[in-house]
């Protein structure tokens, strides 16, 4: 992000540099010199002469181009490329933003899956004590105590994976933001499940044609490239330019060894030239802008596809997870019950061990589901701004406030 920073203080110079060649130019040039002269006649009859002596001369020019098509287009591709720098740095910001925000609940879901598979461990820990009791007394099988031991022991390496993962997503987090991760507000109870507005998908989508970053950098690509074609054309138009000039120049002696001269010139008038033939690289130039010109047509075409697939991923992925997360609500109560259930039936004898595993291991794929939904549906939501290139800060603040502060 500092590097587009950097990129885009550098392009607002690119307008002053262009209307560079609309204004006039100026300039002083000077020079001294010493001068040793020898004369010789061929006829022997005349006398020769000597001189040694110092010329100088100061002359200050203007120029002022009246007609210059090259210079008029470049003018206008300077005021173009304004736009896409501010397009490309909006590009960037809004990409920093979902890549942060990607890294932020990646470490929150990687630090649920360790409690979640923790918590896992030590609820099958629990039924593989019971199985060993159980079958010590009697009232239980050998089969009931391996499979408590093998879902164990699972669970156990399920937690080093967990753990694992979450290094690797706080040093992700880490390499964005330059600093040791902090502590990470978790989130919280108060996530709102809101439907995008307008609840059209194909408005989101034909705002995402004009308004993508991308689509308004490739824009601008094409309309430089036109703009390009333009001025390589104007290169077979002739330019007109004003100007004037002053000057004096100084001489010890004159020409044959007569007195010294003091000359002031001053001119002032229009200066047409008229390109008659330049080697064909006028016209090879056009030719490559041309071809430049319809790259620009291909990637803008395939930018707006591009969006409108951003676009629609990140609507079906708004809309569906609203869904998805009440699913899941409903399903992480109705595990809960299955599992409560189990338990009361293997105490009646009419479950077994495994059916409890199973619903417990059912309870906590829920949990780890729900949690993996409501991140997914917090991305969703910032990517679709983004598509649309809605999303700025406020966006983050509002995501902000569904985190529980404080907790860790």
């Amino acid at each position: 992000y500092a590097s587009a920073r950097a990129a885009w203080a550098a392009a607002q110079e690119k307008l002053p540099q262009a209307r560079g060649g609309l204004l006039p130019t100026i300039s002083l040039t000077g020079s001294t010199q010493y001068n040793d002269r020898d004369i010789r006649f061929r006829d022997a009859t005349i006398v020769g002469s000597s001189s040694r002596f110092n010329s100088n001369s100061l002359l200050l020019s203007l120029n002022q181009p009246v007609f210059r098509a090259q210079n008029l287009v470049a003018y206008q591709q300077g005021k173009t490329q304004l736009e896409q720098a501010d397009a490309s740095l909006a590009a960037a910001a809004q990409d920093l933003i979902t890549r942060v925000a990607q890294a932020y609940v990646d470490v929150l879901l990687a630090r649920d899956n360790v409690a979640f598979a923790a918590a896992q461990k030590t609820a099958i820990g629990e039924q593989l004590t019971q199985a060993k009791i159980s079958f010590q007394v009697g009232t239980a099988t050998i089969t009931d105590t391996n499979e408590a031991q093998a879902r164990f022991d699972l669970a156990a390496s399920q937690e080093i994976a967990a753990q694992s993962d979450l290094e690797i997503k706080s040093r992700t987090l880490e390499l964005l933001i330059g600093k040791t991760t902090p502590v990470l507000a978790p989130l919280g109870t108060g996530l709102q499940l809101v439907t995008p507005q307008p609840a059209a998908l194909e408005k989101w989508v034909e705002d995402s044609r004009s308004s993508n970053p991308q689509v308004r950098v490739a824009d601008s690509n094409l309309v430089l490239a036109r703009q390009e074609v333009t001025r390589n054309r104007a290169g077979h138009l002739p330019t007109v330019d004003a100007f004037a000039s002053t000057g004096v120049n100084r001489a010890g002696v004159g020409t044959l060894g007569g007195p010294g001269t003091n000359i002031d010139i001053s001119s002032i008038g229009v200066q047409m030239a008229v390109p008659i033939y330049q080697g064909g690289i006028v016209n090879s130039r056009v030719r490559e802008a041309a071809a430049n010109e319809d790259r620009a047509v291909r990637d803008l075409d395939g930018a707006r596809r591009n969006a409108e697939l951003a676009t629609r991923q990140a609507y079906v992925g708004v809309t569906s997870g609203i869904a998805q997360v009440k699913a899941l609500e409903a399903a992480l109560v109705s595990s809960q019950s299955a599992l409560d259930s189990s338990r009361l039936g293997r105490e009646v004898g009419v479950r077994t061990q495994v059916d409890v595993l199973n619903a417990q291991q059912q309870l906590f794929s829920a949990r780890r589901d729900l949690a993996q939904a409501k991140y997914n549906y917090i991305m969703s939501t910032l990517k679709l701004k983004a598509a649309v290139g809605r999303l700025s800060e406020a966006d983050i603040v509002a995501v902000n406030a569904w985190l529980a502060r404080g907790k860790q």
